[in-house]
């Protein structure tokens, strides 16, 4: 049953209502304000503007974590419980949420969670590490059931409707050619169409040389959606005919990661998050990759604060596009992001022959289409 106006409003503003607004709340209403309230309570703003910290106005009790969860749950709407355990975790940084597997298994596997996850696996206890290997499967399968359908449909030929193909694949599928192959097997008495033969158009063959593809991720703890993203877009890329992936994690360190590229979950349970950041050297192993300079594309994935030589950097980039090698530099991707990143470093590399940008998953895979197939 949905809350009157002004028991909404006394939700909102909390406590410091209460006087102006009595007994606006029910069994129900008190409820929310309590769940509200162990949350929001944290803000520290409040205590600067003098504003008494909430506690729900009903001496309400202190709430673990797990009777938090378990609350919110079953008082707001999935959209409200998706917004506070977001806040909960990225706002306020109750890591709590995502190192007791008894609160993993009730929270809804989504991006933010997955965030979490990867900020806090090192602290897990293989109970909760088997959770959360669960919770990270979900998230990337959903991720990859998305994108996996861009890439595909971004590398395939175009339908050539005047040839047929023996291939049974779902979208080039024939109905109408199905259909008059097939009447002659309706009944009429069942009203049913009974398939002997399917029919499938045949698609035009991109022909290309092979060409490879080397992903340099900042694994940073301000990138981990990139990191996200770039495990499941070089998955989503590893296999497609020409195309050679490789995965690179880099801060100060470079890790190849391409071995685990086949399964993104295991790579991102792999991946440690945080430290500083010598974009230099990811760039300087990434040249040593490249076997055909001129059939070659790096993809640097980072908010460009170069922890190491700026100027060693610039010339790195310089000499991949003085061969014939393709470089683009990504502040961000993830599809709802706000790019953040040096501007000035980017235009430096910019001015020596780097495309510089910010592209969701589905927009690098068909940048990557376009300079493959130009």
């Amino acid at each position: 049953m949905p809350l009157e106006p002004l028991a909404r409003w006394r939700l909102v503003l909390g406590e410091a209502a209460e006087g102006a607004m009595p007994g606006r709340l029910d069994a129900r209403g008190q409820a929310m304000d309590t769940a509200l309230a162990w949350l929001y309570g944290r803000e520290e703003e409040l205590a600067q503007r003098e504003v008494r910290e909430r506690s729900g106005g009903q001496g309400g009790s202190v709430l673990s974590v797990p009777e938090w969860i378990n609350g919110i749950h079953t008082l707001f709407p999935q959209e409200t419980i998706e917004r506070l355990e977001q806040d909960a975790v990225e706002r306020y940084k109750i890591d709590e949420v995502v190192t007791r597997p008894d609160v993993l298994e009730r929270v809804e596997p989504n991006a933010t969670l997955l965030r979490a996850v990867l900020r806090t696996k090192h602290l897990m206890n293989p109970e909760v590490l088997a959770v959360a290997r669960r919770i990270v499967a979900k998230v990337v399968r959903d991720l990859m059931e998305k994108l996996q359908r861009e890439v595909r449909r971004t590398f395939s030929g175009t339908l050539d409707r005047r040839r047929r193909s023996p291939l049974k694949v779902a979208r080039n599928f024939d109905f109408r050619r199905t259909l008059r192959q097939n009447l002659h097997r309706y009944s009429p008495e069942h009203k049913r169409l009974t398939l002997e033969r399917a029919a499938f158009f045949a698609r035009t063959r991109r022909h290309t040389e092979r060409w490879q593809v080397i992903l340099l991720v900042d694994q940073s703890g301000s990138m981990t959606s990139s990191v996200i993203h770039s495990a499941v877009t070089a998955a989503c890329l590893w296999g497609l005919p020409g195309i050679q992936t490789h995965l690179v994690a880099f801060d100060t360190a470079v890790v190849d990661l391409t071995q685990d590229v086949t399964d993104p979950v295991e790579l991102l349970m792999k991946v440690q998050l945080g430290g500083g950041t010598d974009i230099e050297r990811a760039v300087a192993y990434a040249a040593g990759l490249v076997e055909a300079p001129r059939r070659a594309i790096v993809v640097l994935i980072t908010d460009f604060y170069e922890g190491g030589s700026e100027g060693m950097l610039v010339r790195r980039v310089k000499g991949l596009c003085e061969q014939g090698t393709k470089v683009l530099g990504l502040a961000a991707l993830e599809p709802d992001a706000t790019p953040n990143y040096d501007r000035e470093l980017a235009r430096r590399l910019v001015d020596v022959g780097a495309h510089v940008g910010a592209m969701t998953p589905g927009e690098l895979a068909t940048w990557i289409a376009e300079k493959v197939h130009a």
